[in-house]
């Protein structure tokens, strides 16, 4: 249907097509030349100017009914327009109210979730103060930074994430260098550090970074009152020589308490994992190192399980109790002292 026209169809596409004001037009001039035709077969003794007249009337009656038959069809095409687009309004404000809430509930969700995450900071005393003014410098960072230094910030974001959820867990390890981490954790100790150190990490106390571990410890010593004692462990007595004997004074200086354990005379059982480089925190944080020759680098361990920590005081403990607070004595050249007979 022509939505111009409420006579029928045009022909089809190919055939010719009649205007609709001109199809109106014929079809109101055939009406009223069929209504002059019947009105003169009917009554030929009228006059002709009143059966003209009545052709006219009768043409403007079916010209007017065509238009308001389109007008209906028109009108019908406009509602249904009009209910259709009323209904696609509809189901666009309907899914842009889903979205607005979905998108509100979970900015919510969000705002409590953080709140939720502040909280328990504040009520386990792990600064929530800290980790606003990270995330505040982050996005200021991430607002007008450079890439690489985003990039960066993302990563190192990451490294610590990781860190902290492995922590969570009372165990983290990880490879490298562990300076940082105990010049950190002499920082925060507040009662004591009791360690131990081979006889193959004496060359150790002369670098930089040992130098500044233990200024972090006599800081640890005058400013907090912490117990700190260092026990070196040497396999035989053959093994004590001057740089050892002199790297025990130069600590105890500092306010270090230093024995030296030599394993060939302590009894069997006790200090089974004393070749280990360790540290134990307040009694309540155990790190472990490890060097990996291979690698040239340490393989380093922080644990805070209770089960752990307890088994290491103890074998610190028992190797502290049995060595005597005077430094040994040097051997005498030329003469073993290794009591064991030889293999």
């Amino acid at each position: 249907m022509d939505g111009a026209s409420g006579t029928p169809d045009p022909a089809p596409s190919g055939g010719v097509r009649i205007p609709p004001v001109l199809l109106k037009t014929l079809v109101t001039f055939v009406v009223a030349t069929i209504a002059y035709v019947v009105t003169n077969l009917i009554n030929q003794s009228q006059d002709e100017m009143w059966q003209l007249a009545v052709s006219i009337v009768i043409g403007g009656a079916t010209l007017i009914i065509q238009y308001m038959i389109d007008f209906e069809r028109r009108l019908a095409s406009v509602e249904d327009g009009q209910h259709v687009q009323s209904r696609e309004i509809g189901d666009a404000l309907a899914a842009h109210h889903r979205e607005m809430k979905d998108m509100v509930q979970e900015k919510f969700q969000l705002v409590g979730d953080v709140t939720k995450i502040f909280s328990e900071l504040e009520r386990a005393g792990m600064g929530a103060e800290q980790v606003r003014r990270m995330v505040e410098s982050a996005t200021r960072l991430g607002d007008q930074g450079p890439e690489i230094a985003r990039a960066f910030t993302r990563g190192e974001m990451d490294r610590l994430a990781v860190f902290v959820e492995e922590l969570a867990t009372r165990v983290v390890s990880w490879r490298g260098d562990p300076n940082e981490q105990l010049l950190r954790l002499a920082g925060y100790v507040t009662v004591s550090i009791d360690a131990t150190s081979t006889f193959e990490d004496v060359a150790y106390w002369d670098t930089k970074d040992a130098q500044d571990y233990l200024q972090a410890q006599r800081s640890a010593i005058q400013r907090r009152g912490v117990r700190v004692r260092r026990l070196f462990i040497v396999p035989r007595p053959g093994d004590v020589n001057e740089k050892l004997l002199q790297v025990c004074e130069d600590q105890r200086e500092l306010g270090i308490e230093t024995r030296v354990a030599v394993l060939s005379e302590v009894p069997r059982g006790v200090g089974r994992d004393a070749r280990r480089d360790f540290m134990i925190f307040d009694d309540e944080l155990y790190f472990e190192m490890n060097s990996d020759v291979a690698r040239e680098e340490s393989r380093n361990e922080l644990n805070a399980r209770r089960s752990r920590v307890t088994e290491q005081m103890t074998q610190f403990n028992q190797l502290w109790d049995i060595t005597s607070g005077d430094l040994p004595p040097l051997p005498e050249p030329g003469r073993s002292t290794d009591p064991r007979p030889p293999a």
